[in-house]
C-alpha cells in the first residue's frame, strides 16, 4: 500500500513540472478591452456568422492581432473601422453603414416582405371572388328546387 502511495506522489510532482504558469492574457489590458470591443462590431471573415472576437478561426487571430497594432499605434476606432471596411469590404461589419451601395442590405428584407404580402393578399382576394357561387337563372333555380323536393333523386 506504501509503495502505491510513493507512486501517487512521484506521479503528482512529475505532473506539476510540465505545469507553466498561465500566460496573462494580455500584454496592456486597456488596449485588450478596446480590442473586444472593436472586435465585437466585427464579422469574421471565414465563420461569417460570428464575431470577430467568438471566433476561434486563424484568419479571426490574425485580425485581432491587426487590431491590438492599430490600437497602439494610436488610430482611433473609426480609423480602424474604416481601415477595416477599405480592405474587407461592408461585408466584415455586423451593421454596415447605411449608404446607396448598402440600401439593399438594408431595405431590401422590407421590399421583400410587402411584395410577397401583396402578392399573397392578391391571391386571398382572387380566391374569394372566383369561390363565390354564380348567379342561377329562374329556370335553373326552378330546376334545382325540384329536385331538391322531389324524395326520389337521381344517383
Amino acid at each position: 500500500m506504501k509503495f502505491l502511495l510513493v507512486i501517487f506522489l512521484a506521479l503528482q510532482c512529475s505532473l506539476s513540472a510540465f505545469a507553466g504558469e498561465a500566460p496573462p492574457l494580455a500584454e496592456d489590458p486597456v488596449v485588450e478591452q478596446r480590442m473586444l470591443s472593436i472586435s465585437e462590431e466585427l464579422r469574421c471573415l471565414v465563420c461569417q456568422n460570428e464575431t470577430l472576437a467568438a471566433s476561434r478561426a486563424d484568419l479571426a487571430q490574425d485580425l485581432r492581432r491587426e487590431l491590438r497594432t492599430l490600437i497602439k499605434a494610436n488610430k482611433t476606432d473609426k480609423e480602424i473601422m474604416d481601415y477595416m471596411v477599405s480592405r474587407y469590404g461592408d461585408f466584415v461589419r455586423y451593421r454596415p453603414a447605411v449608404k446607396p451601395l448598402t440600401y439593399m442590405l438594408w431595405f431590401g428584407p422590407f421590399v421583400l416582405l410587402i411584395g410577397a404580402l401583396s402578392i399573397l393578399l392578391r391571391l386571398v382576394r382572387r380566391r374569394q371572388q372566383g369561390d363565390a357561387a354564380p348567379m342561377l337563372d329562374a329556370a335553373q333555380r326552378k330546376k334545382a328546387q325540384s329536385l331538391l323536393k322531389d324524395p326520389e333523386l337521381p344517383s
